[in-house]
């Protein structure tokens, strides 16, 4: 992506919701909680999983196949599955941890811009 693109205004999302859309092709995953909003890969890392079906608690973001969850922030990983014991570590080998990219938001006016990819979050 080059630039900022405008996905949506304002009013069409409200605070605690979130929603896929697409930039160039590329599916994001545009977020809202209180009047900040948000921008990430709308695919899990994991097992690709669609973000924009999950579940949202402040600024974690829960994948709807296996419960893995990232902060909206910065796109780092929370929980790598919601799996415990020999599971999660199996699949930690198999798929290690990896963090969401996190993409530049501007809202101008009631318009809202996604830019360019804006911080990798360290891998856990």
């Amino acid at each position: 992506m080059a630039g900022f693109s405008e996905v949506l205004t304002t009013g069409e999302l409200a605070s605690g919701q979130m929603k896929q859309v697409s930039i160039d092709g590329k599916q994001i995953l545009l977020a809202r909680v209180g009047d900040t909003y948000y921008a990430t890969d709308n695919t899990c890392p994991h097992l690709k999983g669609n973000l924009a079906k999950g579940k949202m608690e402040g600024t974690v973001v829960t994948c709807p196949l296996h419960r893995s969850q990232f902060d909206l922030k910065d796109g780092h990983v929370v929980s790598w599955t919601g799996w415990t014991g020999i599971k999660l570590a199996l699949a930690k080998t198999v798929r290690p941890p990896k963090p969401l990219k996190v993409y530049e938001v501007r809202v101008e006016g009631d318009k809202v811009m996604v830019g360019p990819e804006r911080i990798t979050a360290k891998k856990d």
